[in-house]
């Protein structure tokens, strides 16, 4: 179904993605990105642009050695040949051959335009680059793909020139043509029009390469395909230069599950969401989490008559069912909550509470309550559990009792700030002085409690300290005495989670997130308390 002749997704993360803004891929990174790329079923994956970028000519070497693909087909891409310069003999297009890709996709101008401007060239010869370029790599085995640079832009400025271009590749065996968005400037009944038009001038296979300058590259990405196009190219994550390419899991998620057009396999549709963070993890790029279908916050709901509602029944207030892309329902505790949402995010922390009404309203004023004060639990599912815990268990799972902590920071003229606390607590029935050392108060507070409590609980080697935010609340009248809340996320190397702390003072707020994040870690991992 990938690589099916009736209808092509195509990833291009690893080439056009990789343009994004502070985003570099190396060969290994690129290797591992392809890996999950197969496995979530997309038919082909751009890997670069071999013998120009010398990462890429890297990269497609080691694929031909290493990497083995069940669902996808590797291909390359590069430009057509130079002006005035015979097929044969232009190393570019040589290249493309050497990296052994079994696809080639190729780049060509569509816009009379930047013919003349960019490429500085007449409009026939253009045309004679297009048809020698597939013509030749047709003729050496490859299957050939081309790209319409700025299509929609040019066919709106020169629509019989824009035509030839597409003619001129499917008539010498390129297999698709795909018309680009480029600048990302169209809107999707300009899509739609520009294509119904170029298949009945052309009879070519066509497709779509949006970009999301308007906002709009799903929604002309579809467009396109409800035109005609069957063929359509975008980014996992959306990623991309500018404001991205079309989401390549949002666009197939749509053509399956509201189309009901079968692109991709629907079980592995259903890895999507793991896919995708996995991804995020490779790339460094922090996951969106109002990305559509597979952000953390897609399928969460906050407010209480949304609760009141799913409690009846979960579709009322989702738009399909979260597991299709292997993402889940999540309820948001917070001042908007009312008994409903605290009694469905008990039963998703594995609580039962219904009928307890008084507990129910108990835990609901005391969250209304703490959010009062500045406490987010919407954004800290964990402190809310140990809460859950303190009121359900008649007691907050404590493993430790503090008696003092406090912190030094030392700066020196010429040196960097170097700052020291000191913890001292009771742990595994003995009394603990532990000093740590940090480049900030959080840093060596975190050291300090670490070292404190690594003899009782061994455990705790496998937590750490993964990210950290401050906010200020409403400020006092001096603007520096304004309520603090902190936000810190801790991981064991499979999963993490948020503890929240709002104090007047900054240390004392990630103090109360630094003790609830390791306390909360323990619970996961089954120790038992004191």
């Amino acid at each position: 179904m990938p690589d099916s002749p009736d209808f092509h997704v195509y990833d291009t993360t690893l080439r056009d993605g990789a343009q994004q803004e502070g985003l570099a891929l190396s060969v290994s990174d690129k290797m591992a990105i392809a890996g999950y790329l197969d496995e979530l079923g997309v038919g082909f994956i751009e890997g670069g642009w071999p013998g120009a970028i010398p990462r890429d000519t890297e990269f497609f070497a080691r694929a031909a050695r290493d990497l083995r693909l069940h669902n996808a087909v590797l291909a390359a891409f590069g430009a057509t040949r130079r002006p005035q310069v015979a097929v044969e003999s232009d190393p570019q297009v040589r290249a493309l051959l050497d990296s052994q890709a079994p696809v080639v996709t190729l780049v060509a101008k569509s816009h009379a335009r930047h013919v003349e401007s960019a490429l500085r060239t007449t409009l026939e010869e253009n045309l004679a680059m297009v048809r020698d370029t597939v013509r030749f790599l047709v003729g050496e085995g490859r299957r050939v793909m081309l790209d319409a640079e700025h299509f929609f832009d040019g066919y709106r400025d020169d629509a019989g020139y824009a035509l030839e271009v597409v003619r001129a590749a499917a008539e010498q065996g390129a297999e698709v043509v795909t018309l680009c968005d480029t600048n990302g400037g169209m809107l999707p009944p300009q899509v739609a029009d520009a294509v119904h038009e170029v298949l009945e001038a052309t009879g070519a296979r066509l497709g779509i390469h949006c970009h999301n300058d308007t906002g709009c590259a799903v929604a002309n990405s579809l467009a396109a395909v409800e035109a005609g196009v069957t063929h359509v190219q975008g980014t996992l994550n959306g990623y991309g230069e500018r404001t991205g390419n079309a989401d390549l899991v949002t666009v197939v998620a749509n053509l399956v599950l509201k189309l009901d057009r079968p692109v991709l396999d629907v079980a592995r549709l259903q890895e999507a969401t793991r896919i995708a963070h996995a991804v995020s993890e490779l790339t460094n790029v922090v996951p969106y989490s109002r990305q559509p279908y597979v952000g953390a916050s897609a399928f969460a709901h906050k407010a209480g008559l949304h609760a009141s509602a799913i409690k009846v029944d979960p579709d009322l207030y989702q738009h399909t069912d979260p597991k299709a892309v292997g993402n889940d329902m999540r309820m948001l505790v917070s001042d908007m909550a009312g008994r409903a949402s605290i009694e469905l995010k008990g039963r998703e922390l594995g609580f039962d509470l219904a009928g307890q009404q008084e507990l129910l309203a108990r835990l609901t004023d005391r969250v209304k309550a703490l959010e009062a004060r500045g406490y987010t639990f919407d954004a800290a599912d964990a402190s809310f559990e140990l809460m859950l815990r303190e009121e359900v268990e008649g007691q907050r799972p404590e493993f430790f009792d503090v008696e003092s902590w406090r912190v030094m920071t030392d700066a020196r003229a010429g040196e960097h700030a170097l700052s020291e606390a000191t913890v001292k607590l009771v742990a595994g029935g003995q009394r603990v002085v532990a000093t740590g050392e940090g480049n900030g108060p959080v840093n060596a507070l975190d050291h300090a409690l670490r070292q404190a409590l690594a003899p009782a609980y061994p455990e705790l080697e496998r937590l750490q300290l993964i990210d950290y935010r401050v906010r200020i609340l409403d400020s006092g009248p001096h603007g520096s005495d304004a309520a603090t809340r902190v936000l810190i996320e801790t991981s064991d190397g499979t999963t993490s989670w948020e503890t929240v702390g709002v104090a007047g003072n900054i240390v004392e707020a990630s103090w109360e997130a630094l003790v609830d994040g390791i306390a909360y870690g323990l619970v996961r991992h089954g120790v038992p308390r004191r």
